[in-house]
């Protein structure tokens, strides 16, 4: 029996003002992502960003009291069950936002488990770019996803520019931390619309086997 299901991508963007550079930020990554992906196989891609600022009541409520409301159970659900995560947060005090982390404090630590995930900042600032190495990364190592090689931090003059001798440009550095997520959803190789279930004599690979390659890459 052959199905069509959809590659799920959901950026999680933790900005607080309107317009904000970090879902700017967010949407680009998820774009470079979906181009990736619509180059290299036939499977629709659905892109969704969350935007926490939307649920902020609603996250604050739940940690004190327990209990979700629907739309914020709805945006836990669609985070774990998503193919490919894009997490990117502002920077507070030389760390992700308190609201970035009241939100995935309410995941469970292994529903990310083996989930490919690029992390990305933004700040005003280059000097707070480790932001990502030594807050993010942890963070999602906890909880047990497969952080991608390349993390893209933005600056607020970042915005427009092409990069220099020594460095990519931020164009440059969106596009390949969305060719890695592409590639770490799709193993690497093409993936067709007419994906089947599994049978019994079918062998099924490990996620970490299949980026085995991308992490010695």
């Amino acid at each position: 029996m052959f199905v069509t299901e959809p590659l799920r991508i959901v950026a999680v963007s933790a900005g607080l003002s309107r317009p904000s550079s970090t879902r700017m930020l967010a949407d680009r990554l998820a774009g470079a992502t979906r181009d990736r992906l619509d180059a290299e196989q036939d499977r629709p891609v659905e892109i969704r960003v969350i935007e926490l600022r939307d649920l902020a009541v609603d996250i604050a409520h739940h940690l004190v009291t327990g209990f979700p409301s629907a739309a914020l159970e709805e945006a836990l659900g669609a985070v774990t069950e998503a193919d490919g995560l894009i997490a990117v947060s502002p920077v507070f005090t030389a760390s992700y936002s308190g609201l970035f982390k009241s939100f995935f404090d309410l995941v469970e630590n292994t529903a990310l488990t083996g989930k490919p995930v690029v992390l990305a900042a933004t700040g005003g600032t280059a000097r707070h770019s480790l932001v990502l190495e030594h807050a993010m990364r942890p963070l999602f190592a906890y909880l047990r996803a497969v952080t991608l090689p390349t993390s893209v931090f933005a600056a607020s003059e970042d915005w427009g520019s092409s990069g220099d001798e020594y460095a990519d440009g931020l164009p440059a550095r969106i596009r390949r931390a969305g060719g890695e997520l592409a590639n770490a959803i799709t193993g690497g190789r093409a993936v067709s619309g007419a994906s089947r279930a599994l049978g019994p004599d079918d062998e099924v690979v490990p996620f970490e086997q299949q980026l085995a390659g991308l992490r010695q890459a």
